[in-house]
Protein backbone atom coordinates (compact mmCIF):
# COMPACT_ATOMS: atom_id res chain seq x y z
CA UNK A 1 0.00 0.00 0.00
CA UNK A 2 1.50 3.31 -1.06
CA UNK A 3 0.66 7.00 -0.95
CA UNK A 4 0.30 8.29 -4.47
CA UNK A 5 0.48 11.37 -6.65
CA UNK A 6 -2.65 10.17 -8.49
CA UNK A 7 -4.93 13.02 -7.54
CA UNK A 8 -8.28 11.20 -7.49
CA UNK A 9 -7.27 8.76 -4.75
CA UNK A 10 -5.26 8.67 -1.53
CA UNK A 11 -3.46 5.36 -1.84
CA UNK A 12 -2.64 2.69 -4.39
CA UNK A 13 -2.79 -1.00 -3.58
CA UNK A 14 -1.42 -3.65 -5.90
CA UNK A 15 -2.24 -7.19 -4.79
CA UNK A 16 -1.90 -8.01 -8.50
CA UNK A 17 0.66 -6.47 -10.84
CA UNK A 18 1.30 -6.86 -14.55
CA UNK A 19 -0.80 -6.53 -17.67
CA UNK A 20 -1.04 -7.95 -21.19
CA UNK A 21 -2.91 -5.16 -23.00
CA UNK A 22 0.24 -3.71 -24.58
CA UNK A 23 -0.78 -0.01 -24.53
CA UNK A 24 1.90 2.23 -26.08
CA UNK A 25 1.51 4.92 -23.41
CA UNK A 26 1.61 2.59 -20.37
CA UNK A 27 3.58 4.13 -17.50
CA UNK A 28 3.19 0.98 -15.39
CA UNK A 29 5.10 -1.23 -17.83
CA UNK A 30 7.99 1.25 -17.88
CA UNK A 31 8.09 1.36 -14.09
CA UNK A 32 7.90 -2.41 -13.71
CA UNK A 33 10.81 -2.91 -16.08
CA UNK A 34 12.80 -0.26 -14.25
CA UNK A 35 12.46 -2.03 -10.91
CA UNK A 36 12.66 -5.60 -12.15
CA UNK A 37 15.56 -8.03 -12.29
CA UNK A 38 13.98 -9.58 -15.37
CA UNK A 39 15.63 -8.26 -18.53
CA UNK A 40 13.70 -10.27 -21.11
CA UNK A 41 10.40 -9.12 -22.57
CA UNK A 42 7.54 -10.50 -20.42
CA UNK A 43 6.14 -13.67 -21.97
CA UNK A 44 2.65 -13.49 -20.50
CA UNK A 45 3.01 -16.20 -17.87
CA UNK A 46 1.15 -15.67 -14.60
CA UNK A 47 2.84 -15.98 -11.23
CA UNK A 48 1.58 -16.46 -7.68
CA UNK A 49 3.68 -15.21 -4.75
CA UNK A 50 2.99 -16.19 -1.15
CA UNK A 51 5.98 -14.38 0.33
CA UNK A 52 7.48 -10.96 -0.29
CA UNK A 53 10.09 -11.20 -3.09
CA UNK A 54 13.49 -9.55 -3.04
CA UNK A 55 12.46 -7.11 -5.77
CA UNK A 56 9.15 -5.29 -6.29
CA UNK A 57 8.54 -6.80 -9.74
CA UNK A 58 10.44 -10.10 -9.82
CA UNK A 59 8.71 -11.15 -13.06
CA UNK A 60 8.73 -7.79 -14.80
CA UNK A 61 5.28 -6.95 -16.15
CA UNK A 62 4.06 -10.56 -16.18
CA UNK A 63 0.76 -10.85 -14.27
CA UNK A 64 1.67 -11.62 -10.65
CA UNK A 65 -0.48 -12.22 -7.58
CA UNK A 66 1.17 -10.80 -4.45
CA UNK A 67 -0.84 -12.69 -1.83
CA UNK A 68 1.24 -11.27 1.01
CA UNK A 69 -0.35 -7.85 0.28
CA UNK A 70 -3.95 -8.96 0.82
CA UNK A 71 -3.98 -7.96 4.50
CA UNK A 72 -2.75 -4.40 3.87
CA UNK A 73 -6.14 -2.59 3.81
CA UNK A 74 -7.17 -4.17 7.11
CA UNK A 75 -3.89 -3.07 8.69
CA UNK A 76 -4.83 0.58 8.09
CA UNK A 77 -6.95 1.84 10.98
CA UNK A 78 -10.67 2.46 10.74
CA UNK A 79 -10.32 6.00 12.07
CA UNK A 80 -8.53 7.06 8.90
CA UNK A 81 -10.42 5.62 5.90
CA UNK A 82 -8.73 5.97 2.51
CA UNK A 83 -9.76 6.19 -1.13
CA UNK A 84 -7.78 3.27 -2.52
CA UNK A 85 -7.05 2.70 -6.21
CA UNK A 86 -6.82 -1.08 -6.54
CA UNK A 87 -4.43 -2.23 -9.27
CA UNK A 88 -2.60 0.88 -10.44
CA UNK A 89 0.11 -1.43 -11.78
CA UNK A 90 -2.20 -3.99 -13.37
CA UNK A 91 -5.53 -4.66 -14.98
CA UNK A 92 -7.15 -6.76 -12.30
CA UNK A 93 -9.97 -7.66 -14.69
CA UNK A 94 -7.85 -8.63 -17.68
CA UNK A 95 -8.86 -11.89 -19.34
CA UNK A 96 -5.66 -13.53 -18.05
CA UNK A 97 -6.47 -12.97 -14.35
CA UNK A 98 -8.05 -16.04 -12.69
CA UNK A 99 -11.43 -15.58 -11.02
CA UNK A 100 -9.90 -16.88 -7.81
CA UNK A 101 -7.44 -13.99 -7.63
CA UNK A 102 -10.22 -11.45 -8.06
CA UNK A 103 -12.38 -13.17 -5.45
CA UNK A 104 -9.55 -13.01 -2.92
CA UNK A 105 -9.02 -9.30 -3.62
CA UNK A 106 -12.73 -8.60 -3.10
CA UNK A 107 -12.63 -10.62 0.12
CA UNK A 108 -9.76 -8.47 1.36
CA UNK A 109 -11.75 -5.31 0.54
CA UNK A 110 -14.80 -6.59 2.40
CA UNK A 111 -12.61 -7.34 5.42
CA UNK A 112 -11.81 -3.61 5.65
CA UNK A 113 -15.11 -1.90 4.69
CA UNK A 114 -14.14 1.50 6.12
CA UNK A 115 -12.10 2.26 2.98
CA UNK A 116 -13.44 3.20 -0.46
CA UNK A 117 -12.08 0.99 -3.27
CA UNK A 118 -11.76 2.16 -6.86
CA UNK A 119 -11.17 -0.40 -9.61
CA UNK A 120 -10.25 0.37 -13.21
CA UNK A 121 -10.12 -1.86 -16.29
CA UNK A 122 -9.93 -1.81 -20.07
CA UNK A 123 -11.96 -5.03 -20.08
CA UNK A 124 -15.37 -4.00 -18.63
CA UNK A 125 -17.05 -7.16 -19.91
CA UNK A 126 -15.30 -8.97 -17.05
CA UNK A 127 -17.43 -7.04 -14.55
CA UNK A 128 -20.57 -8.55 -16.08
CA UNK A 129 -19.05 -12.03 -16.12
CA UNK A 130 -18.15 -11.72 -12.44
CA UNK A 131 -21.65 -10.53 -11.60
CA UNK A 132 -23.10 -13.58 -13.34
CA UNK A 133 -20.80 -15.80 -11.27
CA UNK A 134 -21.78 -14.08 -8.00
CA UNK A 135 -18.22 -12.84 -7.42
CA UNK A 136 -18.45 -9.06 -7.89
CA UNK A 137 -19.99 -7.20 -4.89
CA UNK A 138 -22.53 -5.13 -6.84
CA UNK A 139 -24.37 -3.26 -4.12
CA UNK A 140 -21.40 -2.31 -1.95
CA UNK A 141 -21.48 1.46 -1.46
CA UNK A 142 -17.70 1.62 -0.96
CA UNK A 143 -16.85 -0.12 -4.25
CA UNK A 144 -16.46 1.86 -7.48
CA UNK A 145 -16.07 0.06 -10.81
CA UNK A 146 -14.32 2.07 -13.49
CA UNK A 147 -13.50 1.71 -17.17
CA UNK A 148 -10.53 3.22 -18.97
CA UNK A 149 -11.90 4.70 -22.18
CA UNK A 150 -9.48 6.91 -24.11
CA UNK A 151 -11.75 8.04 -26.94
CA UNK A 152 -15.31 6.98 -26.04
CA UNK A 153 -15.49 4.47 -28.87
CA UNK A 154 -14.59 1.64 -26.48
CA UNK A 155 -17.14 -0.24 -24.33
CA UNK A 156 -18.03 1.07 -20.88
CA UNK A 157 -19.65 -0.52 -17.85
CA UNK A 158 -23.03 0.78 -16.69
CA UNK A 159 -24.77 -0.78 -13.74
CA UNK A 160 -27.76 0.66 -11.89
CA UNK A 161 -26.89 -1.58 -8.93
CA UNK A 162 -23.30 -0.34 -8.53
CA UNK A 163 -21.14 2.77 -8.52
CA UNK A 164 -19.49 3.22 -11.92
CA UNK A 165 -17.00 5.68 -13.36
CA UNK A 166 -14.96 6.31 -16.46
CA UNK A 167 -11.35 7.41 -16.77
CA UNK A 168 -10.74 9.14 -20.10
CA UNK A 169 -6.98 9.28 -19.66
CA UNK A 170 -5.14 9.80 -21.81
CA UNK A 171 -7.80 11.56 -23.85
CA UNK A 172 -6.94 10.60 -27.42
CA UNK A 173 -9.86 12.04 -29.40
CA UNK A 174 -12.88 14.32 -29.32
CA UNK A 175 -15.96 12.73 -27.82
CA UNK A 176 -18.68 12.08 -30.42
CA UNK A 177 -21.67 14.40 -30.66
CA UNK A 178 -24.53 12.92 -28.58
CA UNK A 179 -26.93 14.06 -31.30
CA UNK A 180 -25.14 12.11 -34.02
CA UNK A 181 -26.46 8.68 -33.13
CA UNK A 182 -24.80 7.79 -29.82
CA UNK A 183 -27.13 8.80 -26.99
CA UNK A 184 -24.65 9.89 -24.33
CA UNK A 185 -27.52 11.49 -22.42
CA UNK A 186 -28.26 8.07 -20.94
CA UNK A 187 -24.85 6.41 -21.21
CA UNK A 188 -22.40 8.24 -18.95
CA UNK A 189 -21.47 6.54 -15.66
CA UNK A 190 -21.66 8.15 -12.20
CA UNK A 191 -18.30 9.94 -12.43
CA UNK A 192 -15.90 10.98 -15.21
CA UNK A 193 -12.13 11.51 -14.91
CA UNK A 194 -10.36 13.41 -17.70
CA UNK A 195 -6.61 13.59 -18.28
CA UNK A 196 -3.93 14.21 -20.88
CA UNK A 197 -1.15 11.85 -21.86
CA UNK A 198 2.06 12.56 -19.99
CA UNK A 199 5.63 11.59 -20.77
CA UNK A 200 7.60 11.96 -23.98
CA UNK A 201 6.31 9.11 -26.11
CA UNK A 202 6.80 9.52 -29.85
CA UNK A 203 3.37 10.18 -31.31
CA UNK A 204 2.04 11.54 -28.01
CA UNK A 205 -1.51 12.90 -28.35
CA UNK A 206 -2.12 16.36 -26.89
CA UNK A 207 -5.84 17.05 -26.37
CA UNK A 208 -7.40 20.28 -27.60
CA UNK A 209 -9.01 22.59 -25.06
CA UNK A 210 -12.33 22.37 -26.89
CA UNK A 211 -12.24 18.57 -26.61
CA UNK A 212 -12.27 18.97 -22.83
CA UNK A 213 -14.96 21.65 -22.95
CA UNK A 214 -17.13 19.39 -25.09
CA UNK A 215 -16.71 16.47 -22.67
CA UNK A 216 -17.54 18.68 -19.69
CA UNK A 217 -20.67 19.98 -21.45
CA UNK A 218 -21.87 16.42 -21.99
CA UNK A 219 -21.18 15.56 -18.35
CA UNK A 220 -23.09 18.63 -17.20
CA UNK A 221 -26.05 17.62 -19.37
CA UNK A 222 -26.06 14.26 -17.56
CA UNK A 223 -25.46 15.70 -14.10
CA UNK A 224 -22.17 13.79 -13.93
CA UNK A 225 -19.31 15.09 -11.72
CA UNK A 226 -16.05 15.78 -13.59
CA UNK A 227 -12.54 15.36 -12.25
CA UNK A 228 -9.69 16.85 -14.29
CA UNK A 229 -6.24 15.51 -13.59
CA UNK A 230 -3.34 17.88 -12.98
CA UNK A 231 -2.15 17.23 -16.53
CA UNK A 232 -5.04 19.47 -17.70
CA UNK A 233 -4.56 22.37 -15.28
CA UNK A 234 -2.40 24.46 -17.61
CA UNK A 235 -4.67 23.81 -20.58
CA UNK A 236 -7.94 24.61 -18.81
CA UNK A 237 -6.90 27.54 -16.60
CA UNK A 238 -9.91 28.95 -14.71
CA UNK A 239 -12.11 26.16 -16.11
CA UNK A 240 -10.10 23.49 -14.30
CA UNK A 241 -12.33 21.45 -11.97
CA UNK A 242 -11.89 18.48 -9.64
CA UNK A 243 -15.25 17.10 -8.51
CA UNK A 244 -15.92 13.92 -6.54
CA UNK A 245 -19.19 11.97 -6.62
CA UNK A 246 -19.13 11.42 -2.85
CA UNK A 247 -19.34 13.92 -0.01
Amino acid sequence: MNKTKIDWCDMTWNPVTGCMHGCEYCYARTMARRFSTQTATPNGEIHDLLKRPETIYPFGFDPTFHRYRLSQPKQMRETKPQNIFVGSMADLFGYWVPDEWIQEVFNACEAAPWHRYLFLTKNPFRYDALIDKGILPERSANMWYGTTCTDLTKPLHWNKNANTFMSCEPMLALWPDPNSGSNLKTMLPDWVILGAETGNRKGKVIPERWWIQNAVAQCRANGTPVFMKESLRGLMGEDFVQEFPWG
